[in-house]
């Protein structure tokens, strides 16, 4: 079930009965699930954590629980579990046995940020947490570079310059949004433009979602257009500049090239 990314105001009313009525709940982190109990009055019976490091060992008694009857409800620290979080292979496992799961929607990260960012939300796709290293999140970025819609992902404040950065060299100019806080007292929406990474604040706070702008060239230069483009820029840097800042600066005259594909381009043998 779905609790607020941080305003409690958003705690739906079926939510709160669901959570006063049930024999157990599993919360990825049972400290903020019973704090969020307590801030709204709610006389919540047990806890037990589920989350990442435990999940497999966990199932068997969760399921156990169940088949005695017992009503469950599953929570993550915010939003809509399942998403980012623990608990698909619990679900899966309920669906086989027959056992009954019943969604109860609210407040979801990705939906809250597309709501107030500006940016078109159809179609969109869902990363999750990028990978924590640099190889992972060039692999997974590169996967959908071509794909036309938004993209949304959850980032870390440490790891989001890195990030955005590679973004910018495998996805080309696009908008982005870097959404913190969202529904708490310090809530922000800084808006810009991918290439203009740099441009963000070197320290920000709290947890993060980004969104970068669909794809905004409608038609690719050729491949002879993105050579004449790395030329014009060498021509006028006469030597001055590594490969990969030609490559960057190239990306001005080659709608639809990223800077990675013109740097393969011009060290091409």
């Amino acid at each position: 079930m779905a609790t607020p990314l941080g305003n409690p105001g958003d705690l739906s009313p079926r939510a709160r009965e669901i959570l006063a009525g049930a024999d157990l709940i599993l919360a990825e982190d049972t400290r903020r699930a019973g704090l969020l109990c307590s801030q709204c009055d709610i006389p919540a019976r047990r806890f037990l954590s589920f989350h990442d490091h435990n999940e497999s060992e966990r199932q068997e008694e969760v399921l156990r629980l169940l088949r005695q009857g017992q009503n469950l409800a599953l929570v993550s620290d915010a939003g809509t579990p399942l998403l980012a979080d623990p608990g698909y292979r619990l679900v899966r496992a309920c669906r086989a046995e027959g056992l009954p799961v019943s969604p109860v929607p609210g407040p979801s990260a990705p939906v809250t940020a597309l709501s107030a960012a500006g940016i078109p939300p159809l179609p969109y796709t869902f990363l999750g947490f990028l990978p924590r290293d640099a190889a992972g999140r060039r692999a997974t970025l590169s996967a959908f570079a071509r794909t036309p819609g938004s993209l949304i992902f959850f980032e870390r404040k440490d790891r989001l310059r890195e990030s955005l950065a590679q973004a910018a060299e495998l996805l080309g100019p696009r908008a982005v949004a870097v959404c913190r806080e969202l529904t708490k007292t310090h809530e922000e929406f800084i808006l810009g433009r991918l290439e203009k990474w740099q441009e963000l604040p070197e320290e920000l706070l709290g947890e993060i979602t980004v969104i970068i702008g669909p794809p905004e060239q409608k038609e690719r230069a050729d491949e002879a257009g993105a050579r004449r483009a790395l030329d014009a820029v060498m021509a006028a840097a006469d030597g001055r500049l590594k490969p990969k800042e030609v490559a960057r600066r190239a990306q001005e005259m080659a709608p639809g090239w990223s800077a990675k594909e013109l740097y393969e381009l011009l060290t091409r043998a």
